[in-house]
């Protein structure tokens, strides 16, 4: 205990990682919660020895030890000063799955979505499901206790639970299973830490008192969401205690512990038959949230659904600031209250459809809902897409008061649910605050948030007095404060008011018994600090970056801008997951090159920690160096965090304090550099990829030896266009302005070149951009004073011109979406509504074909009936920022010509980034993941098209295939 550097006896002795550097602790410090605890080391454990020894190592230095999944808690369940422990990296594996007896035994750190696709091969899965499904383990959804959407049918997780294997606070190693008495007994009689829990739990048992009492102050025993202290009330009616009872399994009681009974190795859960093949959707929609609450208890009492969520007109009007869930609103007719989605599940699509005709008819009779969409198929998951991205898109709302956690997982019986709704109602607008509902309403339990400034001190107040009020109001329902988020140190501290003071003693001395050091997870359910300390918010702010370049108004701020994340953490998941974000995280599986990592290193950043929890700018560059830029996280993260900019602005502060390297000077001006050189391509050309130019390119400007080098083209599309002569003499169709950019001009011309003829072809008249470059590789590079220049140069040479008879179409996506998406915050303020409207005209050219195409401008008979099949790598920030399918379409617009978007992420080459030496193997392991393979298996036969010129190196790099861009098929397919 006396050792001073027991962490450093912890590196001996572990094969994991034993990390305390600031950057990581700082990443650690924080989970999905308002609270922030800077920890004393971060451990990634590697299998069951290393738990147990750090457990031992822990016990004998008397240090806090914090177990972690994938840190998306809502309570500050692993925020600490101790050591935090992440289970998520190396313990993920599936240990066994038995069909034929329907379980599965995990590691704590497998995913949930992992082990269901497992699962799913034996027709079989873990049934209850989370809104984090793609990333939160299984340690985590039994430390909290967790549930689902579908709880209704299949309860929480302590009611799949079989066994949990772990190790005890002096590190005994000890298996949870169901016992008959006679092990019970047995078990009573070690003489050990283990024997002593269980002759402990004996006198709570059998004492007639007690259990009277636990019967009297726990939630109603209809409250299947209850996750309020430890659940002592589970074992009540176990054998020995009741004949005829349950075996007594002492995983019922470590489920919703949060870490502190147990420190969890090994977990076996019973798995259940796939639900029935067909589901079908009522998404009705009220005109109040009170009427809403009504018509969930008909539908809950009367019907067979097997699911019921909530969501009011809050949560669905924040929808519509982020691209992908505004894309998911597709169902929403006019501007309901509140929605109720309702499912139901059978055998055909009859039986469903029949179901939710009884509830309509049913509905309407009683005057409830105003109309009732049917959604099915694929449609489904696009729905409940957008209902689990409640929690994020929260982060969207504007300024610095949001919706916090704080009773955001009250549970009270379903009949309950609208007279307790009207009450909170009540107590929150006479402290003048609003709040936001979504959640199971099926199960009576809402996630509710109010609307607080926790920079403030009166809503600091409030947070405490809310919190209060409603666990009084929870307790007259005799329902649960906690339904499935757990306590943490949010609500341990009205846990004795929710279960009467006695039983929170008897917590303690529960807590007591397992962990008498008090080593595991301390500060959680039992004697935790006072829930309104510890805040992630600072009242003072650093203001490190005095004069940002980018106008972050809109946000409120840079910080607020930062503070969009809110740590539910929709970037750490899997490449198996679907979508793009985050592909660094992906390729390293390292926190901090997520984009919650960044946003957390950032945000302690601008507030500023002490001492040795201090972070330098080396920290920064750390983090952001593997960002790729690639705004998946603007589209795809719920709360809309634009990393790629925020990334851009952080740099260019960077660059300013300590400079820029060589490399990355010369990539930012690239656009320039090949001005300069362009005249000498003949005589360049052939040496690009010689061995000694290679290695003096790495040398002099880091470029990597392994990655080959783009040739220039034959002439500039510039040039060619001014000595062709541009326009044509008739244009039926229109003009378009088309935009040279700085990769087209030089290496691709000869794509420009096809979609100058394809345009003139279909009838388009085609003037050239007046302008030399966009900006994209200076922002890549964080040289945004000079993107900010080139931006304003470009609108004075565009002013007036680009508009809707007018538009100006790209064929590079990152150059032409740069006008978009950057422009309008990079301009001074006059020039902003004129950049925006710039922008409202500003097309790729498959958004410019696609619109033509769709307005019947364009016909099939312009091309080819003759058949192709086509797969499509789209380029990042056109998944970011165009409508989906816009790429298919165009490609499929020829009669027999069909195309398909190759589900894939990032390619990994991002630009500059996959030339460069220190990032080579990552952006080529990124590729691995899924594209290279899916190409690979890709038949010859398959056109392959990427309207990115980085897109098209890489696979070309990675594979060996030639891609195209859409505009030299189109090309060819006409007739």
């Amino acid at each position: 205990m006396d050792d001073p550097n027991p962490l450093g006896e912890l590196a001996g002795l572990l094969k994991g990682e034993v990390l305390t550097d600031t950057v990581s602790r700082t990443l650690y410090a924080t989970d999905a919660s308002v609270y922030k605890e800077i920890p004393r080391a971060l451990v990634l454990p590697r299998d069951a020895t290393d738990v147990n020894m750090l457990v031992k190592a822990a016990a004998r230095h008397q240090l806090p030890l914090i177990p972690r999944g994938a840190g998306t808690s809502l309570a500050g369940q692993v925020v600490g000063k101790g050591i935090v422990a992440d289970v998520s990296v190396h313990m993920n594996n599936i240990l066994e799955i038995n069909a034929a007896e329907g379980w599965a035994e995990v590691e704590p750190g497998v995913v949930l979505d992992d082990l269901n696709r497992a699962a799913g091969a034996y027709g079989l899965f873990f049934a209850p499901e989370t809104s984090t499904s793609n990333r939160c383990t299984l340690g985590g959804m039994v430390a909290n206790n967790s549930c689902g959407a579908h709880s209704m049918v299949y309860g929480s997780t302590r009611d799949h639970l079989l066994e949990v294997k772990g190790c005890l606070a002096n590190g005994d190693e000890v298996v949870f299973r169901p016992l008959q008495k006679w092990e019970f007994d047995k078990k009573c009689r070690q003489e050990d830490l283990e024997g002593e829990i269980y002759r402990h739990l004996r006198e709570i048992y059998t004492d007639r008192q007690l259990r009277k009492r636990l019967r009297k102050e726990f939630p109603h025993p209809d409250i299947r969401r209850r996750n309020s202290g430890y659940a002592l009330d589970a074992l009540l009616d176990t054998l020995p205690f009741k004949e005829e009872g349950a075996l007594f399994n002492l995983s019922a009681l470590i489920a919703g512990s949060e870490g502190t009974l147990l420190f969890i190795t090994a977990i076996k859960v019973a798995l259940q038959p796939l639900p029935p093949p067909v589901k079908l959707l009522s998404c009705v929609h009220f005109a109040s949230l009170q009427e809403a609450l009504e018509a969930n208890v008909v539908v809950v009492r009367e019907h067979q659904a097997v699911a019921v969520e909530l969501m009011d007109k809050n949560v669905l009007d924040l929808t519509l600031d982020n691209p992908t869930q505004r894309q998911n609103r597709f169902f929403v007719e006019g501007d309901p209250a509140a929605l109720l989605l309702i499912e139901w599940a059978g055998d055909s699509e009859e039986a469903v459809r029949a179901q939710a005709q009884v509830l309509e008819s049913d509905l309407r009779q009683r005057g409830m809902g105003y109309t009732y969409p049917q959604v099915a198929g694929d449609d489904i998951a696009r729905v409940w897409a957008l209902r689990k991205a409640g929690l994020g898109v929260l982060g969207n709302m504007k300024g610095d008061a949001k919706p916090v956690s704080l009773i955001e997982d009250t549970a009270v019986r379903v009949e309950d649910l609208p007279a307790y709704v009207a009450e909170l109602d009540a107590l929150l607008t006479a402290y003048g605050k609003s709040c936001v509902y979504h959640g199971h309403a099926g199960s009576g339990e809402l996630h509710i948030r109010p609307v607080l400034n926790l920079r403030q001190s009166e809503d600091v107040r409030l947070f405490r007095q809310i919190a209060l009020d409603t666990a009084r109001l929870v307790k007259k329902y005799k329902g649960s404060l906690s339904g499935e988020h757990g306590d943490g140190r949010l609500r341990g501290e009205f846990i004795p008011l929710m279960v009467g003071a006695e039983n929170y003693a008897l917590m303690q001395r529960v807590k007591q018994v397992f962990d008498p050091l008090g080593i595991l997870n301390p500060g959680k359910i039992t004697d935790t600090p006072p829930m309104d300390s510890g805040f992630r918010y600072r009242h003072t702010l650093l203001q490190k970056i005095k004069k940002p370049v980018f106008n972050w108004s809109g946000e409120g701020g840079l910080l607020p801008a930062v503070e969009r994340c809110n740590g539910s953490g929709d970037c750490i998941r899997g490449d198996l997951m679907g979508g793009t974000m985050c592909p660094s995280y992906r390729g390293t599986r390292e926190e901090k090159h997520s984009t919650r990592g960044r946003a957390n290193v950032l945000r302690a950043f601008l507030q500023g920690q002490n001492h040795d929890a201090a972070l330098s700018l080396d920290d920064l560059r750390e983090v952001l160096d593997l960002c790729l830029s690639c705004k998946a996280c603007k589209s795809e993260c719920p709360s809309g965090v634009d990393m790629a900019r925020l990334k851009a602005e952080f740099m260019q502060m960077i660059n300013d304090k300590e400079g820029v390297a060589f490399g990355d000077r010369l990539m930012a001006n690239l656009p320039l550099v090949n001005r300069m050189v362009f005249p000498f391509r003949r005589l360049i050309n052939p040496f690009l990829n010689r061995p000694w130019v290679r290695q003096r390119l790495q040398r002099l400007a880091g470029i990597s030896p392994e990655r080959s080098l783009p040739a220039y083209s034959a002439e500039r599309l510039d040039h060619w266009m001014h000595r062709r002569g541009g326009l044509i003499d008739e244009y039926p169709r229109g003009r378009v302005m088309l935009l040279a950019d700085e990769f087209t001009n030089f290496y691709d011309s000869d794509i420009g070149i096809k979609a100058v003829l394809l345009l003139q072809k279909l009838g388009y008249g085609v003037v050239l951009a007046p302008l030399k470059e966009s900006g994209r590789s200076q922002l890549s590079k964080g040289f945004v004073r000079q993107a900010a220049v080139i931006a304003r140069h470009n609108m004075m040479k565009l002013k007036g011109r680009v508009q809707s008879d007018l538009p100006l179409v790209g064929l590079e996506p990152a150059a032409l979406l740069t006008f978009r998406d950057e422009y309008p915050d990079l301009l001074p303020p006059a020039l902003r509504d004129q950049a925006l409207e710039m922008g409202r005209h500003a097309y790729t050219i498959e958004e410019f074909l696609h619109h033509e195409m769709q307005a019947g401008n364009i016909g099939r008979e312009a091309f080819t009936r003759d058949e192709r099949e086509i797969r499509i790598q789209a380029h990042c920030h056109q998944k970011a920022l165009m409508k989906p399918g816009v790429l298919t379409a165009v490609l499929s617009f020829p009669e027999n010509y069909k195309a398909s978007e190759i589900q894939a992420g990032c390619c990994g080459m991002a630009g500059s980034f996959g030339y460069e030496d220190r990032h080579y193997h990552l952006s080529m392991k990124i590729g691995e993941l899924r594209l290279f393979p899916a190409v690979r298996a890709t038949p010859e036969t398959t056109l392959l098209a990427a309207p990115g010129h980085s897109c098209r190196h890489q696979i070309k790099d990675g594979t060996q295939r030639e891609a195209l861009h859409p505009v030299e098929i189109l090309y060819q397919a006409l007739r």
